[in-house]
């Protein structure tokens, strides 16, 4: 058992020593002994002392162009396009073009454009195997459109995307119609993300019923078990101050007013559009800009006896605050 044990033991030596000579071959000059350098120029290796050529023909495996900070590298990269959940297939597969053009700008013969045709549409065809790749293929697209319409930014239809497959892998849609899934998603996700939209301007983009829509969102939020805070009516000011062109400071003087309300509990019960709407209104009179109720009734969608409603709460909180 001993002789084995040394025998196994004289062997690791061995390779030990082996390996050290090898790395040693590798980084000093097999003619002199000196430091060998990479000329990455050229593709070669050298020795520093004598200058013998150790090794020719490298393969540089770096970019071949240089960047100088962190926006050129990401201009440069040939990489591609990070995956999406905004997409069926999540950006991975090829798309044939529209344009019946060569790479030169040229049009294509009637024989080319025939085959470009028939490519497009076996590639169509590939892009969706199965109906659940058809069904994602349609709820996307419905979500991108309504987002664009209403002016959501990209984080918002990513979540969107991620809510409409969590309900479509959890067998949410047997029922109910794909616009309406994919609708009420997109409203939960605005949500989310603090950039709220009221229903009557979703229900404006989209192909089904307001009715519908609530219906809807209130189950998807419920079966999926989704937190989703109550809508805040200082999320919508922003947006409203920006369309009716007001000042900062009136769009300070309606955050200021809001939050009188929620102090004084005005806000309970009511809706978040109307008294964001209200509070831009009352903040243009008391700074002096000229807004009507009909310029904030078209902008907020809302009627202008809910303003005019909101307006006199909002106005009879701020008094009671001021006095004495």
């Amino acid at each position: 058992m001993s002789e084995n044990v040394r025998r196994d033991t004289d062997d690791r030596v061995r390779r030990r020593e082996t390996e050290e000579e090898r790395d040693d071959e590798q980084v000093t000059c097999p003619e002199c002994g000196g430091q060998l350098e990479t000329d990455t120029e050229h593709g070669e290796t050298v020795c520093a002392d004598c200058g013998l050529v150790v090794e020719t023909d490298e393969i540089d495996r770096g970019p071949e162009w240089r960047a100088f900070d962190s926006k050129e590298k990401d201009e440069k990269s040939r990489v591609g396009a990070p995956t999406t959940k905004m997409m069926h297939d999540k950006g991975l597969s090829t798309n044939i073009g529209w344009q019946d053009k060569d790479a030169y700008g040229k049009a294509l013969s009637s024989r080319q454009r025939e085959k470009m045709q028939r490519l497009r549409t076996w590639n169509e065809r590939f892009r969706t195997r199965d109906s659940k790749e058809r069904n994602l293929k349609q709820a996307l697209g419905e979500i991108d459109r309504m987002a664009s319409a209403l002016g959501l930014p990209e984080n918002v239809r990513e979540t969107a995307s991620v809510i409409y497959r969590r309900a479509l892998d959890e067998d949410l849609l047997p029922g109910r119609s794909i616009e309406g899934v994919a609708t009420a998603a997109l409203y939960a996700a605005a949500r989310q993300a603090g950039t709220p939209r009221s229903l009557d301007e979703i229900a404006a983009v989209s192909r089904v019923e307001k009715d519908e829509i609530a219906r809807t969102y209130r189950y998807v939020v419920r079966e999926l078990k989704l937190e989703i805070q109550p809508a805040d009516p200082e999320s919508y000011v922003p947006r409203f101050a920006s369309d009716l062109g007001l000042s900062e400071e009136a769009e300070r003087r309606a955050r200021q007013l809001l939050k009188t309300a929620k102090d004084q509990g005005v806000h309970s019960g009511k809706s978040p559009v109307g008294l964001a709407a209200a509070a831009v209104y009352a903040a243009a009179l008391l700074t002096n800009e000229k807004v009507t109720q009909n310029d904030v009734s078209e902008v907020a969608n809302i009627s202008e006896v809910t303003i005019r409603n909101r307006y006199h709460e909002l106005l009879e909180a701020e008094e009671e605050v001021q006095l004495p």
